[in-house]
């Protein structure tokens, strides 16, 4: 069994530090600590993820962890739910979604974690036009993505360039880049901002306890070091004679 598995492994690693050469992430500017930036992501989140994607492991009452109060979020993003208690679900069925867009929407309690923040800081990022796609976008992080760009009206349209050299070994590389080339209502560092915000929102919704649970880690760690310190004294007491 162990040598199945070794041997499993040794097939996937390779695979996998193909896959992260061939693949350029940016870094995603998160803080889940910024309150300011955690409730403009919420207000993104509600407004064009929630839509067609749920977050069934999500309550809105949780959002007070980030400075809201439950009338503001009653009234500005509870759109599709009566209770403060509820779960951010969508009221599109499954079956209709895979119907419209080939596959339906995953839901998005744990994308940050499933994901990554700079993949998904990427991806947002990455959208572009492509005539040949049934939505006529595609993107350079999740080639041939189901997903139209839903932030096109923010970011404007952006074209992808493929500009082709030979490197010092005469080897032809292939150049890929970005071109905006329709302005959206915001400007890039808008927009840019703008989904920071998002993903920073994202990371906080993947996991709501994370800061209480890294305040309690640092609590229990100084309490053991106050512990250790009575023991090592407690231990020079009771041995002291001996030496």
């Amino acid at each position: 069994m162990m040598k199945k598995l070794f041997l499993l492994l040794s097939l996937l690693l390779p695979l996998a530090a193909q896959a992260n050469e061939e693949m350029h992430l940016d870094k995603a500017p998160i803080n889940t600590s910024d309150q300011a930036s955690l409730q403009r992501g919420a207000k993104y989140f509600v407004n064009y993820c929630l839509n067609c994607h749920s977050a069934q492991a999500m309550r809105y009452n949780r959002l007070t962890e980030i400075g809201l109060t439950e009338d503001e979020i009653k009234a500005n993003l509870m759109f599709p739910a009566e209770k403060i208690g509820e779960t951010m679900q969508v009221g599109m069925k499954p079956a209709d979604a895979k119907a419209w867009f080939g596959v339906a929407p995953p839901d998005l309690s744990v994308e940050e974690r499933v994901r990554g923040a700079d993949w998904l800081y990427t991806y947002l990022r990455g959208f572009y036009r492509d005539e040949t796609r049934p939505s006529g976008w595609n993107n350079t992080v999740f080639a041939n993505v189901a997903m139209p760009h839903v932030l096109w009206d923010l970011q404007g349209e952006q074209q992808l360039k493929v500009t082709k050299a030979k490197d010092a070994d005469g080897k032809e590389v292939e150049t890929h880049e970005l071109v905006l080339v329709k302005p959206g209502t915001m400007t890039p560092v808008e927009y840019n901002a703008m989904v920071a915000d998002l993903v920073n929102y994202l990371a906080f919704m993947a996991e709501p306890a994370k800061a209480t649970r890294q305040n309690l880690g640092i609590i229990a760690l100084l309490v053991l070091g106050i512990l250790f310190l009575l023991a090592y004294a407690l231990k020079k007491e009771f041995w002291k004679d001996v030496h």
